[in-house]
């Protein structure tokens, strides 16, 4: 029931919203958004609600002849139990069927996603922090963003593939426009956000932003609900490239529908907007059961779990749950749709290098999204190396598009694999032990479930050292605490 269009009447609007959440106006709302999404037809969505004034008549006391059918959030409900009821929900039930039978189309198709995206995003680093009083280099604002364009398109990092330049939360104003259209705060964004995204393209980047998909962003601004057809309008006019649509303040029972509404919409516009979806994220951590065939089809990109923190333990504690997760999300992810990780925090205050080449690797080993949240004019020079380290982002952008998985994990060494075009392998072996000991390890070609008899191991990171392993000598390696040893294989013919 998210998928409302603006042509809808004031008092169809009203009663939709009088019955948000009822297990009934869950059913029906969610099949009558089939009919807003696909084919507009807005006349007929108002007399489906006119149907729907007669099949669910709110009494506030039992009258005579009445039956309840059900108590909904404190109210009963109560229709009246007659031949011309009956004629009426028989008429529904047809609406119902008619629905159902054009439920075949979805709304993403758009072509984009290809290889995982590659940009910079506000909110790991920056947060909400709105106070531009106090801290005007730091808040989010249109200031904050030009800075971060003008860095990635001088320094490298847009030469390396990170193209996208993302507004998170609270670029809002607190209120919509009079039309019911989204306004940036005045006093951050005082050029307005179709100006910045002019600049940001002027830089030869491409701007992203940040909504939700409920009544409120997670940050207390104006969500989507009700408005998904003017906000994606709004963003194409705008020159939006890619949107970030978060979950909070909504129903979790309305999410396919909703989500696969705002892919619509979004692809109705004729521009080409990239797709993040939170929409797994909210279903696993409350404990449902996701339906990733039908995120694929609606999402380039989806989160599946926490928000990444700037710690190690964050960064660990994300690896183990796709290491527990590998053969599910493997599964959907490919070219045109991703699981992701959440963002790249190399550079900022709470990891070590080696902990660092640990993100930068895995990431890369998990076909993952490489979007940066740092602050980039203050930056290590070690962090910025890794970062646009060509040979980590091949492997990440690898055209094929198989996410890797974790082979086997024993005494807090992983062992991942990817398998890369040209009959090529990228192996990591990753330490999260924290005692201080590196760790001397010697591997076969059977535990590294690779079949032939003789390959080549080159050192992933600077592509410079080389290890011949066969079947009678194994891998020995030495891999550091919080570290990562990455290689690609390679079969050799000798």
């Amino acid at each position: 029931m998210k998928s409302r269009v603006p042509e809808l009447t004031d008092e169809s609007l009203n009663l939709l919203k009088s019955v948000k959440g009822s297990p009934i106006s869950r059913l029906v709302t969610s099949q009558v958004s089939k009919i807003s999404s696909y084919f507009e037809f807005s006349g007929l969505l108002n007399q489906v609600l006119d149907l729907w004034r007669v099949m669910m008549l709110p009494i506030t006391a039992a009258t005579s002849g009445g039956s309840k059918l059900f108590v909904d959030e404190g109210f009963p409900i109560y229709v009246h139990i007659n031949s011309f009821f009956l004629i009426k929900m028989t008429c529904w039930i047809l609406v119902v069927v008619a629905i159902l039978a054009v439920r075949g189309l979805h709304g993403l198709d758009n072509g984009l996603g290809l290889t995982p995206p590659m940009g910079w995003l506000t909110w790991e680093r920056f947060r909400c922090n709105m106070d531009c009083d106090r801290d005007p280099d730091n808040c989010i604002s249109e200031h904050l963003i030009k800075a971060m364009a003008d860095i990635m398109a001088a320094n490298g990092y847009r030469d390396a593939g990170y193209e996208y330049v993302i507004i998170d939360d609270c670029w809002l104003g607190p209120e919509r426009d009079t039309n019911g259209r989204l306004v940036p705060d005045p006093n951050r964004f005082p050029s307005g956000i179709k100006n910045l995204s002019a600049y940001v393209h002027s830089k030869n980047l491409k701007f992203g932003i940040y909504q939700d998909f409920g009544t409120k962003t997670c940050g207390g601004f104006p969500g989507s609900e009700f408005y998904m057809q003017t906000d994606a309008e709004t963003f194409a006019d705008w020159g939006v490239d890619y949107l970030k649509f978060d979950g909070c303040n909504s129903n979790l029972y309305d999410f396919p529908s909703g989500y696969e509404a705002m892919g619509f919409f979004l692809n109705k516009t004729g521009r080409s907007i990239f797709y993040s979806c939170e929409w797994p994220f909210y279903k696993i951590v409350s404990g449902l059961q996701v339906d990733f065939a039908k995120v694929r089809k609606t999402c380039n990109l989806w989160r599946n779990y926490y928000d990444v923190q700037d710690s190690w333990s964050s960064v660990l504690d994300i690896v183990n749950f796709w290491g527990s997760n590998s053969k599910i999300f493997t599964k959907y992810a490919g070219p045109g749709g991703w699981n992701d990780p959440d963002m790249i925090i190399l550079g900022n205050f709470g990891l070590s290098y080696e902990e660092e080449r640990v993100q930068m690797a895995m990431w890369a080993i998990l076909a993952a999204p490489l979007i940066m949240s740092n602050d980039l004019r203050h930056i290590r020079s070690s962090s910025k190396a890794l970062l646009l380290n060509r040979n980590l982002i091949a492997i990440n952008q690898d055209k094929l598009g198989i996410q890797g998985i974790l082979l086997q994990k024993q005494n807090g060494i992983q062992i991942w694999s990817r398998d890369l075009s040209f009959n090529r392998t990228a192996v990591a072996f990753l330490n999260e032990n924290s005692d201080g000991m590196p760790r001397f390890l010697s591997f076969s070609l059977v535990d590294l479930k690779l079949t032939s008899s003789t390959y080549n191991f080159t050192e992933a990171f600077d592509m410079k050292t080389n290890i011949l392993v066969t079947r009678q000598r194994p891998l020995k390696i030495k891999v550091n605490p919080h570290g990562i040893n990455l290689y690609i294989a390679k079969e050799m013919h000798l």
